[in-house]
């Protein structure tokens, strides 16, 4: 039996990485600090299923007795805890970096300090290469660039262009150095915007469930810039997915970094995205404000290296995983609404 270590797995990501592993008999064991809004719903959805198959430890990837601890017994770490919003970074950015940095080398230390170390992936961001070059045009509804543009390889530049995107930024090198320097197996995936099922969104990150609720409760969003910013956007089951088949070829992905999302085939502008919420709740309103630091007009993420590494391609399209989503908002409001007001 494979025994997984999911850091953060009580967020949105990693209550669905549980749950993949969980539902295939492996051992699981959740390491959470539950400092986000709807953690604690998300682990008692998992023990409600499985209700002898999780572990559940509470702890900090600050604490390094605690997390070396939960990685001594492990076959794979999925470390997807740390800071995940470009707000929070720019008003505490030690809090960032101690996060994201020094909690990413905390689990490093960990799996190297294992006579057999676990393979460690890590969950990294977009956000590494700040702003990108290239001339946009403009649409009605969203920036666009040129014919043949299929998005960001791994090959750019990473030029962060806020704290939150340094530190993701250095805890990604630490990953890739930690399989270069000392033979661990590692691998970084910088993601674009994931949205689905179990999502707790917030104005400052989530951003398609937090509108795809706020419309359907009728109540504002504030939309930062123009609202003509696109992205690439992958529904979370793609994502473990891609998380699966890259530990499965691990002898091939190893000290690799992949950018992970949608692809050119998947992507929405926020004014896109809000005009199909109107078409299906009616009209709510959206106030206006200037745009946030490091808010790329444009990413998309280039996956052609994922699929010639390990096979790999999203399945969901917008409109399907934008039906999933809303489908289990509405069945769930009971929940999102608590975690939200809280």
């Amino acid at each position: 039996m494979m025994r997984y270590l999911i850091t953060g797995g009580a967020g949105f990501i990693g209550c669905n990485v549980a749950n993949h592993y969980l539902a295939r008999g492996a051992s699981v064991t959740i390491f959470d600090d539950f400092s986000r809004l709807g953690s604690r719903e998300n682990v008692l959805w998992l023990q409600r299923q499985y209700p002898d198959g999780v572990t559940v430890v509470e702890g900090d990837v600050l604490d390094r007795p605690a997390i070396t601890r939960a990685v001594w017994d492990t076959d794979v770490v999925f470390h997807l805890a740390g800071q995940v919003a470009v707000t929070t970074s720019m008003s505490d950015p030690l809090r960032d970096c101690l996060s994201n940095v020094v909690g990413t080398v905390n689990v490093l230390e960990a799996a190297r300090q294992v006579d057999s170390p676990p393979i460690v992936l890590f969950s990294s961001t977009n956000k590494v290469y700040g702003d990108l070059p290239g001339r946009l045009t403009e649409t009605a509804t969203r920036y666009v660039v040129a014919d043949g543009y299929n998005g960001v390889s791994e090959e750019y530049s990473v030029v962060p262009r806020s704290p939150y995107g340094c530190s993701k930024c250095a805890a990604d090198q630490y990953v890739v150095d930690y399989a270069n320097t000392y033979g661990l197996q590692t691998v970084v995936f910088r993601q674009s915007c994931i949205y689905g099922e179990r999502q707790f969104g917030i104005e400052e990150q989530g951003w398609v469930a937090w509108f795809a609720l706020r419309a359907m409760q009728r109540q504002p969003v504030t939309i930062y810039g123009d609202g003509k910013q696109v992205r690439d956007v992958l529904y979370v089951s793609d994502l473990v997915d891609a998380f699966d088949c890259a530990i499965r070829n691990i002898s091939r992905t190893s000290g690799q970094v992949y950018n992970i999302g949608g692809g050119p085939q998947n992507t929405i502008s926020v004014c896109e995205l809000l005009a199909t919420l109107r078409e299906r709740f009616g009209d709510f309103r959206c106030d206006v404000a200037a745009w946030r630091p490091g808010d790329q007009r444009v990413y998309i993420s280039d996956i052609a290296k994922a699929k010639r590494d390990f096979g790999w391609t999203p399945r969901t399209s917008v409109v399907d995983g934008m039906c999933r989503l809303l489908k289990w908002l509405a069945s769930n409001q009971r929940v999102t609404s608590l975690s939200w007001s809280s």
